[in-house]
């Protein structure tokens, strides 16, 4: 058995000794470098673009501004979503790869092309620019207020988009006799991804086609914007996918692939090279979503709800890039984690002078349960019941099933991860320790619960292709579409592939790169989808190699495939387990026999219509210094039911990643932005409070390993869960500490001063 066992990584050794290639290390000396000139105001139009001086230094190859676009002034949208023939699931088309239309502090205007980064970026300083100013709007309430600064032509009061969700009557049901109401509003802000690797590519011409190698997470949907951007065939372009140093989701956005293409196309097709620096990164990459939430409960004497309601303000920025898909998962949660009868909600994704926001760690889900388990806790609080009390009162129970995506709720799921998370904490003994506290230092004790997809169908299309070959040696490779980003993805694959195949892990040798010329296609890294949508095409091309070999076998052996098996790398025989022949004789023979040649191969696609839920909680206990409006975690831990676990220690990693965003969510991280000008203040990371190690306790993790009856190895959402409970339950534990609720994230000292002081916490 295969799955289920705590294998070393299968890149592990390549990346620990510096031997891995990542995008940089495999760009030829020879590249000329590119650099972009970003808009320094946030919303207007450039008049006009001086280049003289900049093209005078020595080693500027070219400059390129947006005025120079021609044939490839073509829209396209940037989202790292699968393509949809039917118009209205089609992402929108906004950008181009130069703009004279400003909409945000570092728009992409010109780029200047170098023989090396010394001369792009003294180029870069002489360029003069001038703008028409317009004025700017950063606030989603404000932008959607008559007589904003309007940044789309196309869209009135700035709204992208907007969606309800209505179940019951609640109108109706608010008249109900003796309900408590409880009217609160909630408020998220953008952070930036930070991974280690900053975005890059390189791009060169051969022929007509264009190549383009690049740090992201979608190869294949990559490929085809590209085509879109350049308006060429998408078979005219070839992306390759080396290794990437995280991505997050700021890398499953088309961030510069199309201009580093366009650009190589300027000079020729030579090779040109496009490094994001830090600062880049942080304003011209992509963001998380900063959400406004307005939720009301009305709730009845015994703790269950008559009636919820909830209004979502999702800022999107200046581009449309991932744009309501964000804050429609966000609303969607709402009426499935606690199911009601009657139940509003809508929701709106709006566009300001701001970052583009885009895809990141949980889609939408730190959002939502940071406002909808801080409700939780007020209402709990409110209604005098205890907090997990009052949530197994009310959470999705087992059988439950949602009538859009069909996920269905197998097993009392909740019950058993909060049990698991109590026992940890010790949490019933602790609750009585902590009561009554008074000084400056307090300790709370929070938890807050959440709910997951899995994948994207039915909102878009899910299919995964893999490709086997058996090698002379008995062992195979495989390929398919589904992207390593860190998260150790290939790792799980290859067990998956052995477990079918009857060979061990180390027999199977995964290619890792993707290259959209070779590989078979896939989406990419996205929506916790790779397990659980990976698995499907690995099992049914694993049972194809499967057949082909035995029939193989049939031939060398004379035993029927009905009664012949693969075990431990040999043919056997299962009427009495005799072992026939062994996979490495076969393969030789079938390669290099006389009489029978053949190559050994299995791929196929594999489209997948169904989907999974992925539940949890996280506990937390945080120590409190009053005084110093501090919050500092002393214990955590989540508990996460993702399904049978395919590599028990790689899923501990994930949990443990996703427990450190989280803890930075909650109480440091937030990109800062000048509500005049709209400049992004802290672009870097000394100024952008990213958490440490040395901001976390010993982050603890546990598993309920309830196997998903939809999927092929039992198995479900691990990658985003980790991070969607985390920041409610140390919101949640500080009131319970202090008696303050605080509303909005993150909670640094200067919000939990405006709070305490507000309760009259502070002498």
């Amino acid at each position: 058995m295969e799955v289920g066992k705590s294998i070393v990584r299968v890149d592990a050794f390549d990346k620990v000794t510096g031997r891995t290639k990542y995008t940089d290390d495999l760009c030829d000396a020879s590249a000329y470098v590119a650099k972009i000139l970003h808009s320094t105001i946030a919303h207007g139009r450039v008049l006009s673009i001086d280049t003289g001086e900049a093209e005078k230094i020595e080693g500027v190859v070219k400059v390129v501004t947006c005025f120079d676009l021609g044939e490839y002034k073509n829209y396209f949208p940037t989202a790292g979503h699968p393509w949809s023939t039917d118009v209205s699931h089609q992402d929108v088309a906004d950008r181009l790869v130069l703009t004279d239309e400003v909409k945000f502090y570092g728009d992409d205007i010109a780029a200047v092309i170098a023989e090396n980064e010394v001369a792009a970026s003294q180029a870069l300083r002489a360029i003069k620019v001038e703008y028409e100013e317009y004025p700017v709007v950063t606030d989603v309430l404000e932008a959607m207020k008559d007589g904003a600064p309007q940044i789309h032509k196309d869209y009135p009061n700035n709204i992208l988009k907007h969606t309800s969700i209505s179940r019951g009557n609640y109108a109706e049901a608010i008249k109900e006799e003796g309900l408590t109401v409880v009217d609160r509003w909630y408020n998220t802000e953008p952070v930036q991804h930070c991974h280690i690797e900053n975005f890059i590519c390189y791009a060169y011409a051969e022929g007509k086609r264009i190549t383009v190698v690049a740090s992201t997470q979608i190869p294949h949907i990559a490929r085809r914007v590209v085509g879109q951007a350049l308006g060429i065939p998408w078979g005219d372009v070839r992306v390759i996918k080396p290794y990437i140093g995280g991505g997050f989701g700021n890398k499953q956005d088309i961030l510069y692939e199309p201009l580093c293409a366009f650009l190589s196309l300027k000079v020729g097709g030579h090779l040109v090279k496009l490094d994001c620096s830090r600062e880049e990164t942080f304003v011209a990459n992509r963001t998380r979503h900063g959400i406004k939430f307005h939720i009301i409960s009305h709730v009845r004497k015994d703790g269950t709800y008559a009636a919820r309601k909830i209004e979502m303000f999702s800022n999107q920025g200046a581009y449309a890039s991932h744009g309501h898909s964000i804050a429609a998962k966000g609303l969607g949660a709402f009426p499935q984690l606690y199911p009601c009868d009657n139940v509003e909600g809508d929701a709106y994704t709006v566009f300001t002078n701001r970052p583009v926001a885009g895809a990141m760690r949980g889609y939408g889900i730190p959002q939502a349960m940071f406002a909808v388990e801080s409700h939780t806790e007020d209402v709990a609080k409110i209604m005098g019941i205890a907090p997990i009390d009052f949530r197994l009162k009310n959470l999705m129970p087992q059988g439950y099933k949602d009538g859009f995506s069909k996920n269905e709720n197998y097993y009392d799921t909740f019950r058993q991860c909060i049990e698991k998370g109590k026992a940890y904490m010790d949490y019933d003994n602790r609750l009585k320790e902590l009561s009554n506290q008074t000084g400056r230092i307090r300790t709370g004790i929070g938890m807050a619960a959440f709910w997951y997809n899995t994948a994207v169908w039915p909102i878009s299309l899910e299919s995964s292709s893999s490709r086997l070959v058996l090698n002379q040696d008995g062992s195979v490779t495989l390929q398919l579409g589904e992207t390593e980003i860190g998260q150790g993805a290939d790792t799980a694959f290859s067990q998956m592939a052995a477990e079918i195949l009857g060979i061990s892990t180390d027999e199977v040798h995964i290619v890792s790169n993707q290259d959209t010329d070779i590989t078979p296609f896939g989406t990419g890294a996205y929506a916790s989808r790779q397990t659980y949508i990976g698995g499907f095409s690995i099992a049914k091309t694993a049972g194809l190699l499967k057949e082909k070999i035995l029939d193989y076998a049939y031939i060398l052996t004379n035993m029927p495939p009905a009664i012949t098996d693969i075990k431990n790398s040999m043919i056997i025989r299962t009427t009495d387990n005799r072992e026939l022949i062994s996979l490495r004789d076969l393969a030789t023979e079938a390669l290099y026999s006389l009489s029978d040649s053949r190559h050994i191969t299995a791929e196929s696609t594999a489209q997948i219509k169904s989907n999974a839920y992925s539940f949890g909680c996280c506990f937390a206990e945080v120590e409190v210094d009053i005084d110093m409006c501090k919050a500092k975690v002393k214990k955590i831990i989540n508990v996460h039911d993702c399904g049978k676990l395919i590599n028990p220690a790689l899923a501990k990693a994930q949990v443990e990643g996703g427990m450190s965003m989280g803890i930075g969510y909650a109480l440091s991280e937030i990109q800062l932005v000048d509500k005049k000008t709209g400049k992004v203040l802290n672009d870097n990371l000394l100024d952008y409070k990213l958490s440490t190690c040395m901001d976390h306790p010993h982050l603890e993790t546990a598993f309920v390993e309830n196997p998903e009856p939809t999927s092929p190895f039992g198995t479900k959402s691990l990658g985003e869960p980790p991070t969607c409970p985390v920041a409610p339950a140390i919101r949640n534990a500080v009131m319970q500490a202090t008696g303050v609720g605080v509303n909005e994230l993150p909670m640094r000292p200067e919000k939990l001063y405006e709070y305490f002081n507000k309760a009259g916490l502070l002498k």
